[in-house]
């Protein structure tokens, strides 16, 4: 019986969609069978295979599995842990590529997959390719069954990041896994540290009881802001579904977005490689940028999206890149990709090498006035279509249209933020500027503009 292969599950950095109906057993087979025709002939390494905690991850790894080695291939199978580890364990173990089973931050009900081959990020025109392949239904048969082997990768891992992030004093953390894979851990591997860990929410769960895991979800960071002041921690780390995306809280409780953490990140780096290259993202703070800048560094806006950056790094051989949701990718200690808890321990220990709270290390940045990344639900059809008739309406406006990545307006008193979104049906917007007046004024422009084009396309919308 042929696998049901539906478009609308295959993104830009990778494939997610309904558990049970649209991501099936059926379909992880032919994703593995048409992913091992991808790889390089007679590939002879094995290729790394691991899931998050979801309830449909068991069966859809066994799928993928049997793919695998139906088509000759050998593979190390991770077992439940956070996608990060299962990257870890390709280039520890030098694996061929990897598949992890997993929906990021999506709800419970949803399942997919990310993919690497080789230390090559997976995405974009791959991902295109994958999904051609699949539709063929074309039988991979190797010329041998391939063989299965468990790998336990967390005490590896353990080791290589408490050895990595010593800390000059010891802290108390709180850490939120949200009931993902990463609570288990970094509670013990943060202890070796010499932190006093205060858990929440860090038995794994697929069914997601307490709170969505997705810390760059105001309300699902209320838990671990609560926690932090009633116990007098120093920091509290939480992390999204499957463990590459980190939310920070400091120790009033209150949240430090993407772009100011990888403030911090730049100016430590910095200190010890002058004049390298970082990179963020097209939603970050223009305080990043300049900051970037002041203290030496060279300073690369680019595309949203965990693989565009890693491709993006390999590119300028940047060591340091980061994302207003939360990915954080290290390249001068690590291997480049992104990872919540080495990022949460690197972070920590910029904050023990200080005789300060984690507040007043953003002391002296300039006062800024700004938005939480805004979504506006939009069909697929439409959203690109939308942002490209907004460069040509807004062009007209006395600012600098940058283009990388949908369209950010700057001007010389802040910037506005169109774009589409490349893993669900909406549009982004987010805003910042010197006072609280001009941003409503941008805000109140280019939301009237979105919505009266999608009204004339008879789409109703409404903003929060």
């Amino acid at each position: 019986m042929k696998a049901y292969i539906p478009e609308a599950v295959f993104r830009e950095y990778d494939i997610r969609g309904l558990a049970d109906t649209e991501i099936t057993a059926a379909f992880a087979y032919c994703l593995a069978q048409a992913y091992a025709s991808m790889l390089p002939e007679h590939e002879i390494q094995p290729v790394v295979v691991g899931r998050d905690v979801r309830l449909s991850g068991l069966a859809l790894q066994q799928a993928v599995v049997q793919g695998l080695m139906d088509a000759g291939l050998d593979v190390l199978d991770v077992g439940m842990v956070p996608t990060p580890l299962v990257y870890y364990a390709l280039y520890a173990q030098k694996a061929a590529g990897c598949i992890v089973v997993t929906a990021s931050h999506n709800p419970a009900s949803y399942n997919g997959f990310k993919l690497m081959i080789g230390q090559r990020s997976f995405h974009g025109e791959d991902i295109q390719h994958l999904k051609h392949v699949m539709q063929q239904h074309v039988k991979v048969e190797g010329l041998r069954k391939g063989q299965v082997r468990s790998l336990d990768i967390v005490p590896a891992y353990a080791d290589f990041v408490v050895g990595d992030c010593p800390l000059q004093r010891p802290l108390k953390v709180v850490i939120d896994a949200g009931n993902g894979p990463s609570g288990y851990i970094a509670e013990p591997l943060y202890q070796r540290l010499g932190c006093e860990v205060v858990p929440l929410h860090c038995e794994p769960d697929g069914s997601f009881p307490n709170h969505h895991p997705d810390p760059t979800v105001v309300e699902n960071m209320q838990d671990i802001a609560i926690m932090v002041k009633q116990t007098s921690a120093d920091i509290g780390i939480a992390y999204d579904g499957d463990g590459d995306r980190i939310g920070v809280v400091d120790e009033k409780g209150e949240i430090i977005w993407g772009d100011m953490l990888l403030l911090l990140l730049a100016r430590e780096l910095l200190l010890t490689h002058p004049g390298v290259t970082i990179i963020s993202e097209i939603k970050s703070s223009q305080l990043l940028y300049d900051d970037i800048r002041t203290h030496g560094g060279t300073a690369v806006m680019w595309r949203t999206g965990h693989s565009p950056m890693k491709s993006k790094m390999k590119e300028t051989n940047a060591l340091l890149a980061g994302e207003m949701s939360g990915h954080f990718f290290f390249a001068d200690r690590f291997y480049g990709f992104d990872d919540a808890i080495y990022a949460g321990a690197r972070l920590m220990q910029l904050l023990a090498a200080q005789n300060k709270p984690l507040s007043a290390l953003l002391d002296g940045v300039p006062k800024r006035f700004s938005t939480v990344e805004i979504r506006v639900d939009c069909p697929d059809a439409l959203k690109f279509e939308l942002v490209e008739n907004a460069k040509i309406y807004f062009s007209k406006d006395d600012c600098e249209i940058i283009t990388i990545d949908g369209m950010r307006l700057t001007y010389t008193y802040g910037w506005s933020l169109l774009r589409a979104s490349n893993t669900q049906p909406a549009l982004v917007m987010r805003y910042e500027a010197i006072d609280e007046t001009l941003l409503k004024v941008m805000q109140d422009r280019m939301e009237s503009w979105v919505q009266a084009y999608l009204l004339d396309h008879k789409v109703a919308v409404t903003f929060d």
